[in-house]
Formats: structure tokens, sequence, C-alpha cells
């Protein structure tokens, strides 16, 4: 049994590093240990302290131990018929983006109804640490955001700094503002890798360059150097977009950015930087031509759009459970490829007419629901970027496909890992044939049946595990939610009010 236990905390360990993209010989430099007693911990071979458990999993951000008060787990009981109405939330990606956007403004910012998520928070601490006064202003979850006159980079709270995955976004509206400095970062974003190298090349035309080495990115900037020709991004990435946009932003030039990302957070970054006087055209196209300033001095209040990725997990609990709700300020563009996807399947559901979201831009719609018997579609489900299926609402097609009837295929090409762990749906009842790393059949419709699972290492496919549960006779078990806290803000409780029966506890 102690075995077995020891077998259990290593998958956990293993799956946790996968999803952050860490070798074995990484997360051993990382805790100044051996690449073979990783190994021996990964296989359950090794005996583990409380301490290097909770080092471990400071190392992967991953709540694989908390000392004190135990994870975070959530007890399900169902099957669930959820009914009445919810509003859907700001989008937490545009939250983070926007947050590092402030730091090109001299002057205050109010940023409207932010997702109130551990992302958020680590991002304000690291904000505070350079001397930005951030302050909540009420219930409404409205931030204040004011910068010193000089930020304070010397003293960047590296913790924090380590365990946000956005710090990278830093460099575009840093590098205006000093001409060289460090920033920490976690494990696994070595230069080169997927991950960081489009970054790169998207800064290099206004005179980055940065070195990594233990752990920091060290960034030098030659003035000399302006955009002379369109920067072409070699990957059409939302945060190299991202960072190509603040960049362009304080060079007083004209920056043309193709293969531009031309999805929700990005856009809400342009009409942001709209608003802070920077001429932006080609919004909603992946040709971006922005005109910035020397220096953005202004006060300015902003409210990012709705999440669609949240739309998409709404819509999937109704679809799931069987259910009639209506779902309000739904960011109807970036939903059109999955609702006529699902229309397709044999969804039944009624619209509102177009209104306009509180940015001024943002398409908005109210769906209702209507219970439907759906079947497989007739090709493969593959998520395209933005204006195709959403690579984040993918994995909710694998628990929509379960209820269906006949052989769906989909196809998650972009991640090497996030494919496999739809394969707990099997635990519930589900029947998910893993072809390859990024593909899987799901045969349809299932009966689904209570039980006890781990939380996915990776947001979404948990997000997906507890919908399933939401329809599954009896009572089931998810251990370790702290990922689903990440990105998602209440979603147990807000799930509570439609009728769901989700409650949280902790171990003794």
């Amino acid at each position: 049994m102690a075995l077995d236990y020891k077998g259990r905390i290593g998958h956990l360990i293993r799956d946790a590093r996968k999803h952050r993209g860490l070798t074995q010989h990484q997360l051993a430099s990382l805790l100044n240990t051996s690449q073979s007693a990783i190994n021996r911990i990964e296989k359950g071979h090794q005996n583990l302290s409380l301490e290097m458990l909770a080092r471990i999993g400071e190392a992967l951000d991953s709540e694989i131990v908390a000392l004190g008060a135990g994870p975070t787990h959530l007890r399900v009981t169902g099957p669930t018929t959820l009914s009445g109405s919810i509003d859907v939330k700001t989008s937490k990606n545009a939250g983070v983006a926007l947050l590092c956007a402030t730091l090109l403004n001299r002057g205050r910012t109010t940023l409207r109804k932010v997702a109130r998520i551990e992302e958020v928070n680590r991002l304000l601490e690291v904000l505070n640490s350079l001397g930005v006064q951030t302050k909540w202003l009420n219930d409404q979850n409205d931030l204040e955001i004011i910068p010193p006159k000089e930020l304070d980079l010397g003293h960047i709270d590296e913790e924090a700094a380590r365990r946000t995955r956005s710090i990278i976004m830093f460099l575009g509206p840093l590098l205006h503002r000093s001409d060289a400095f460090d920033l920490p970062y976690a494990g696994g974003c070595n230069l080169g890798t997927r991950t960081v190298e489009p970054h790169m090349s998207a800064l290099r035309p206004f005179g980055l360059e940065v070195k990594a080495t233990e752990g920091s990115y060290h960034a030098q900037v030659n003035r000399a150097i302006e955009p002379g020709r369109p920067i072409v991004l070699t990957e059409r990435g939302d945060t190299v977009t991202e960072n190509a946009l603040m960049a362009a932003a304080l060079h007083p030039g004209t920056t043309i950015i193709r293969n531009a990302s031309s999805n929700y957070m990005v856009q809400d970054l342009c009409f942001y930087l709209q608003r802070l006087g920077v001429e932006v055209d080609g919004i909603g196209t992946t040709t971006l031509k922005v005109t910035g300033k020397e220096v953005i001095d202004v006060d300015v209040d902003y409210s990012p759009s709705e999440d669609p990725i949240e739309a998409m997990s709404l819509l999937a609990a109704a679809i799931v459970t069987k259910s009639s709700i209506t779902i309000r300020r739904v960011p109807i563009e970036f939903l059109e490829i999955e609702l006529a996807l699902l229309e397709e399947m044999g969804l039944s559901y009624d619209r509102t007419e177009e209104y306009v979201a509180a940015n001024g831009a943002t398409r908005l719609v109210d769906l209702t629901t209507r219970p439907s018997d759906l079947h497989a579609p007739l090709d493969k489900i593959h998520p395209m970027p933005f204006p195709g299926l959403n690579i984040d609402n993918l994995p909710f097609f694998a628990v929509i496909a379960a209820t269906a009837e006949g052989q769906t295929y989909l196809h998650d090409w972009v991640y090497d890992n996030r494919a496999i762990y739809l394969t707990d749906l099997n635990k519930l009842g589900g029947h998910v044939q893993l072809l390859d790393p990024h593909r899987v059949m799901i045969e349809g419709p299932t009966h689904w049946t209570g039980a006890e699972l781990m939380c996915p290492p990776a947001l979404r496919p948990a997000v997906v595990v507890l919908l399933a549960m939401l329809a599954s006779r009896g009572t089931s078990v998810l251990r370790g939610t702290y990922v689903i806290h990440r990105g998602y803000e209440d979603l147990a409780e807000r799930l509570n009010l439609l009728g769901a029966s989700i409650e949280t506890f902790r171990d003794i």
C-alpha cells in the first residue's frame, strides 16, 4: 500500500512537471538535486519528506501538498439538471494582458470587473514590488492601477514572478522604460524553446536582446535599432502578438505586425491602447498597423470584454446535463464556429439580438439552451487560430461528444500532452480512446457513473471532468482542484446557483 501511495504521488509530480513544460533535468536543477533522483521520485521508488514535497509543489506551481490547510477537493452529487440564468464573467486572458499593458501608461488606469483569479493576484504582487500601487475598489472587482514616477526594477518580487506564466509579457512594455533590466522566470522557459523564441524575434526589431541565465532574463536594449520593415511573427500566438503590440505602443513611428493573432484578448488590448492615444488599425485581422507615442500619460477607464472560454464552459455544462439555462453576455463573435458545429450536431437553442459590450466594441448575445439529443459530427473536430474554433474550447467538445450518438474524432494538434487527460472521462464511464498524443476518438452516448479522480494538472481538461461529474449518477470526488481556481473565479459556487450540488472540502 505504501508503495502504491508513493507511485500515485510520483505520477502526480510527473504530470505536473510535463504540464509546466519541464524536463526531469530542468526540475532537478530547480531543486538542486540529480535527474536520477527525479526519475526515482516519479516512479514511486523514493521516500519523500513533507519539506521536499512542498519544494516540488512550489517549483511546479502545483498544489501537490499544502502544509497546514490541505488541498481543496470537490464532491459532486449527480445527475444534475441545471436551470436559471448566469452572466459570463470578463476574460481572464484579457485581464492579464491589460495588467501588463498598464506599465505603458504613466497615468492612472481603472479596469472594470477584472477576473479575480490566482494568475491576476500573482501579477499584482509583481507590479506592487515594482512600486505600482494597485487597489480593488469594490465588490464589482474594479481595479485601480497607479504607476510610480520610476519603476523599481531592482526589487522585483522573484517568488511571485516565477509563479506567473505571464512575466514574459513585461518585456514589451519595459524595453522602453530601461536600457537594461532582469526579469526572473519560471523553469521551462529556456530560450530557443517553442514558447520563448517567437517573443524574442518579435522584440528584436525594437533593439531588445535577451540572455537567459540562472532563471532570469537579462534584457539589454539598443536604442539605435528601430523597426525598419514589417515585423512578421513566426507563430500566430496571442501573447507574442500582445508583446509586439506593447513594444510598438511606445515607439513613436508606425509599426506593422503581420501574422498577428486576432483573438479576443488581443482585440481587448488593442481597444485599451486606443484609449491611451495609440493608433491601431486592422483590429480583428492578421495585419496590425500601430502608430505609437513617445510618452503615454493619461487617466483611463477600461472594461475588458466577456470570456468566450467561460461561456463555452457554461454551454457545455448545459449540454452535458441536458438542461435549459440562459447564458447572458456571450461574446458571440468568438463562439460562432463552436455554435455552428453544435448546431450541426443537433443542439437546439435560442439567441437574442446582438448588443455591445462595455468596451464599446465586442458583440454580445444571450443564449438559452434546450435539452437536445446530439449526434457525432461528420468531420473531425480541430482548433485553428481565430476565427477558427478556439484552441482552449476544444477539450469541452470531448465531454459534449461523449453525450452524442456515434464516433467523434478530436485532434488537439497544438498541445503535446493535453489530449491524454481527456481519457480521465473513462473513469466516469466514458469511451475515450487515445490514438496518439494529439488525437482521441470518443464513442457516445455515455452512461456516466460517479467516481473519485485526481484533478488533471491542465486547466480545461480539469473543468471537463468536473462537467462530466455533473451528469454522473451518484457521488463523485475531484481531488486537488487548485488548477481550476487559477483560471476560473468561483466556478463551483456559480454552478451551484444553477442547481448543481458541488461541495468544496479539505482533508483533515
